[in-house]
């Protein structure tokens, strides 16, 4: 409220001799509203800019994320890798498994895997939407110790309707995994590890919600179909 006033008072008291030190706070109250009752406009000028100024803070936080925490992002021995590992450019996802959008870009995902062998793919379990979302995201992670991630991955990403611990639990069980060791390993430390960094890595990139991708320099934030994904993948190699 304090920086609204300071903005309104700038234009006020700008076509006046006096500055802000000739005022009282309650003066300068009073002038604020008088500004405001005069000319409304002021109002919708004023949150104008402090939206200017708080995106361009979140902008430079998030360039500040991608050179600082470059190796968290794309090399992280505790995040899921598909595609090629060995691969030039690398595609780190945040994502949710119930999340419809997620489901729509899992299959765009696979689509570039199909056509460029030289892609490496990096999960960020990103569990935002609930409890089911949690369990989901714990017990994916946790296959990883039997060796099921990406069919555990692709089990929950196309499973229809909500994913819960019953569904969940279901599709291990369909895919051979030992459920009282899944169930044990879920509360690995590392499990947890990862989720807390990919909310603090979400949240210092601007990420608001689910999917959300990064692509060398750049951030896609929400769904992309294969054809964009390929042609950001393109633009980091170009640009060595």
């Amino acid at each position: 409220m304090r920086i609204l006033i300071a903005l309104t008072l700038s234009t006020t008291l700008s076509v006046l001799p006096a500055t802000a030190q000739d005022f009282s706070e309650e003066q300068i109250k009073e002038l604020a509203l008088q500004a405001i009752l005069e000319n409304p406009q002021i109002v919708m000028d004023a949150v104008a800019i402090l939206q200017e100024r708080d995106a361009a803070k979140a902008e430079a936080q998030a360039q500040a994320t991608l050179g600082n925490n470059r190796d968290t992002l794309e090399r992280d021995p505790n995040a899921p890798v598909i595609g090629n590992p060995d691969g030039d450019v690398t595609v780190v996802e945040f994502f949710d498994y119930n999340c419809p959008y997620c489901k729509r870009a899992a299959d765009e995902v696979a689509k570039v895997l199909d056509t460029d062998k030289e892609v490496r793919i990096v999960y960020r379990e990103w569990p935002i939407l609930g409890e089911g979302s949690v369990f989901a995201a714990r017990a994916a992670l946790a296959a990883r110790a039997q060796g099921k991630y990406p069919e555990m991955h692709k089990a929950l990403m196309s499973m229809r309707g909500r994913v819960n611990e019953r569904s969940t639990l279901q599709a291990a069980a369909e895919l051979g995994l030992d459920i009282d060791q899944l169930r044990a390993d879920m509360e690995d430390p590392a499990v947890q590890e990862h989720i807390d960094t990919t909310m603090r890595l979400a949240s210092s990139l601007g990420f608001s919600g689910t999917p959300s991708f990064v692509i060398g320099e750049a951030r896609a934030p929400g769904l992309i179909d294969a054809e964009q994904m390929q042609q950001m993948i393109d633009d980091v190699r170009e640009g060595g």
